[in-house]
């Protein structure tokens, strides 16, 4: 995928320290030897050296040597890592003795290696579920200045150019938040629109989404994406946002200059940002199944490094994909 390719060539021009804390599981295995093929990221693997070593033999990976490998039970700076969950904890009642059994877990160690410098960003969740890789995240790792919520965005290949940024578009929140409110909502849209910028290289155009357009309904949904819209508007005034808009008006020119006219938005959204999560992820699923669109995601958005998670059905080439985003995402 062209695309793909182009997130790759990037982070070959600035190589980042993607740590997988599934490191012996067999898809994350051969994802890093492809990404350490590639070259275009440097992998830490955790887990058990010796279990990493025959996995790596048994299933014919030649690259792996070229991987850091961190067994979480035993490596030089536990101790570093335990006194560093605790300082950030020690307000909710963390202990050493508590954060030594934590810093165990390759979910909390591949955050804290983060947090301390020693890694730039994280890919897990292929046997994980996400309440798991997030909660390690919040944790240490934390939300952006700013940014109180955190949010999933796919990147969406339409085969019609004519929508979006030549057939792409970004669908948000699709994966994390079920009902944000009115504040929440406008981080979502401008952390989007970041998105946009940092993985599809383009100035969003962000619509706020809702079943009216500028007022043609009342209801108090409609008044959450209109105030939303305007606090997106004045956190990021560098950024195109418009809304209230329903779909057609976002993304139909024709539609867009009768319902909306003179919006720099109607009919040239790159950027859709849904009222709710139940909206967006019906949404995102029925253009790709109907439309036969490619959704990559979801795309954490919010958290202060990259952390992503994978759907636990992933395959390996999900896993190098994701590795390549997350890369770029630490690029920023």
């Amino acid at each position: 995928m062209e695309f793909i390719e182009g997130l790759k060539n990037r982070a070959k021009q600035n190589i980042k320290r993607i740590v997988l804390p599934e490191g012996e599981e067999e898809r994350n295995l051969k994802a890093a030897d492809q990404v350490l093929a590639e070259g275009f990221a440097d992998v830490i693997l955790l887990g058990n050296p010796a279990v990493i070593a025959d996995n790596a033999a048994k299933w014919g990976l030649q690259n792996i040597g070229k991987a850091t490998v961190v067994d979480p039970r035993n490596h030089a700076k536990k101790d570093e890592y335990i006194n560093l969950l605790v300082e950030l904890r020690k307000s909710k009642g963390m202990t050493p003795e508590k954060a030594s059994q934590l810093v165990e877990d390759p979910l909390y160690l591949g955050c804290l290696m983060i947090k301390a410098g020693d890694a730039d960003g994280e890919v897990s969740g292929a046997i994980h579920a996400t309440g798991d890789v997030l909660r390690p995240a919040f944790q240490i790792i934390k939300t952006k200045p700013g940014i109180s919520v955190v949010s999933g965005a796919f990147l969406m290949f339409l085969k019609d150019q004519s929508y979006g940024e030549n057939g792409v578009l970004v669908f948000a929140d699709c994966a994390v938040h079920p009902n944000p409110t009115a504040e929440e909502l406008a981080e979502i849209a401008v952390a989007t629109g970041q998105t946009a910028r940092v993985l599809g290289g383009f100035e969003p155009r962000i619509a706020m989404l809702s079943f009216s357009t500028k007022g043609s309904a009342k209801h108090e949904m409609v008044t959450k994406v209109a105030t939303a819209t305007k606090l997106a508007q004045e956190k990021a005034p560098d950024m195109k946002i418009d809304g209230e808009l329903q779909a057609d008006a976002a993304l139909v020119a024709s539609v867009g200059a009768l319902k909306a006219p003179g919006s720099e938005i109607a009919g040239k959204a790159n950027v859709l940002v849904f009222p709710t999560l139940e909206v967006g992820n019906i949404s995102y699923k029925l253009v790709q199944r109907l439309a036969g669109a490619e959704a990559l995601g979801p795309v954490l958005q919010g958290i202060a490094a990259p952390i992503n998670d994978l759907s636990r059905g992933c395959s390996v080439s999900d896993i190098v994909k994701m590795v390549a985003i997350t890369a770029n995402q630490a690029i920023g």
